[in-house]
C-alpha cells in the first residue's frame, strides 16, 4: 500500500486531485484500464455529477427532516412516521434482493449480499460484535452496540439483530402491533411509489442503472437526514414520558458515511473498468432521487394533516 504523501504528490503532479485512494494506487501500479487521461475524464464526469445529481433538492433541503429535527412532533405524527418508515424498511429487502440477483460480477453479488444479510439479522463479523456476543448474547442484537464495520462472512445470525425488529421495538413503545407496521397495505401512495422505484431502478437488470441509483441513494443517505431524525427523536424523548429506543436510527447514522465512501470507490472502479454512458447515469440517479423525494413529500403532507 502506497503511503499518503506519495499518493498526494502523484495526484498533484498529474493534476488528478480528488480521486479516491484505491484509484490512485491502481494508477501508480499501472493496473489494466487505469490511465491518467481516463482519470482526468472521470474528474470531469465527477464535476457533472456534483452539479447535475448531488444538488438534487432532496439532498440539499429536506423539508420534512428539517421540521422533524426541531422535536415538535406529536405522538400521532411519530406513529405515522414509524409506520411509513417500516414499510420502506421492509420492502427495501425486495429491492436489495433484486440488486443481488442482477449483479453482473461475483464481487458485486457479494457486496449486495452483505447489505441484504445484515438487514435480515447477520451481525458484521468484527471484533466489537464478537466481543459483545461472547459477553452477552442479548447485547449482540442491540443496535447501539453491534458493529457498523466488518463483513457478514463468518458473522452470527440473530433474529433480534434484523433491522426491522429494531424498528418494531420502537413501534411497540408507540402502541403499535406487529401487524400494524411493515406491510405493503400500510403504505401511503407516496411511500409505495418510492419502494417500487427502488425495485425498478436500484434493483434494475442494467448494472449501470442499478449503480446510478445506488450512488444517488447512498449520497442522499450520507447527507445528514439520519442525524436530523436522531436529533428529533432525542428531543421527543426529552419532553415526553415515553422513551423510544433509537438504535435503528443511531446505527444507520453511523454507517451511512462509510457507505457513501465505498460507493464513490465503486463508481471510480466502474468508470475505469468500462465505458459509461454519463448522461444515462445522471438521468437514472436523478430518477431515483425523485422517488426518494416523493417519499418525504408524502410524509410532509401527512404530518401537516396530523398537526392538530
Amino acid at each position: 500500500m502506497t503511503d499518503n504523501s506519495t499518493l498526494e504528490k502523484f495526484a498533484t503532479e498529474n493534476q488528478i486531485e480528488g480521486l479516491t485512494t484505491p484509484s490512485l494506487e491502481a494508477l501508480i501500479e499501472n493496473a489494466p484500464g487505469y490511465t491518467i487521461d481516463k482519470a482526468k475524464s472521470f474528474l470531469t464526469f465527477q464535476q457533472r455529477i456534483n452539479q447535475e445529481l448531488l444538488k438534487h433538492p432532496i439532498i440539499t433541503c429536506n423539508d420534512y427532516c428539517n421540521w422533524f429535527e426541531q422535536g415538535d412532533q406529536n405522538k400521532a405524527q411519530v406513529r405515522e412516521f414509524v409506520v411509513q418508515f417500516s414499510v420502506f424498511s421492509n420492502l427495501f429487502l425486495i429491492a436489495q434482493l433484486h440488486k443481488t440477483i442482477n449483479a453482473d460480477t461475483l464481487e458485486g453479488m457479494h457486496a449486495s449480499k452483505e447489505i441484504l444479510a445484515n438487514e435480515i439479522g447477520v451481525i458484521f463479523n468484527a471484533k466489537k460484535a464478537r466481543k459483545a456476543a461472547n459477553e452477552n448474547p442479548d447485547a449482540a442484537t442491540n443496535p447501539d452496540i453491534v458493529s457498523t464495520e466488518g463483513s457478514v462472512e463468518g458473522g452470527q445470525f440473530r433474529f433480534k439483530a434484523a433491522h426491522f425488529e429494531w424498528l418494531y421495538r420502537m413501534a411497540q413503545k408507540l402502541g403499535l402491533e406487529f401487524t400494524d407496521i411493515g406491510k405493503r397495505r400500510h403504505g401511503t401512495e407516496s411511500t409505495l411509489f418510492y419502494c417500487d422505484e427502488l425495485t425498478r431502478i436500484y434493483g434494475n437488470e442494467d448494472y449501470l442503472i442499478s449503480q446510478a441509483a445506488s450512488y444517488a441513494v447512498e449520497n442522499w443517505a450520507a447527507a445528514g437526514f439520519w442525524d436530523q431524525l436522531v436529533k428529533g427523536f432525542e428531543k421527543f424523548n426529552d419532553t415526553r414520558e415515553i422513551k423510544l429506543p433509537l438504535g435503528f436510527f443511531t446505527w444507520h447514522a453511523l454507517i451511512e458515511s462509510q457507505h457513501a465512501a465505498h460507493t464513490q470507490e465503486e463508481l471510480e472502479e466502474l468508470y475505469f473498468d468500462r465505458e459509461i454512458d454519463e448522461d444515462k447515469f445522471i438521468h437514472y440517479g436523478n430518477e431515483m432521487l425523485d422517488g426518494v423525494a416523493t417519499f418525504w413529500s408524502g410524509l410532509e403532507a401527512q404530518r401537516k394533516q396530523s398537526a392538530g
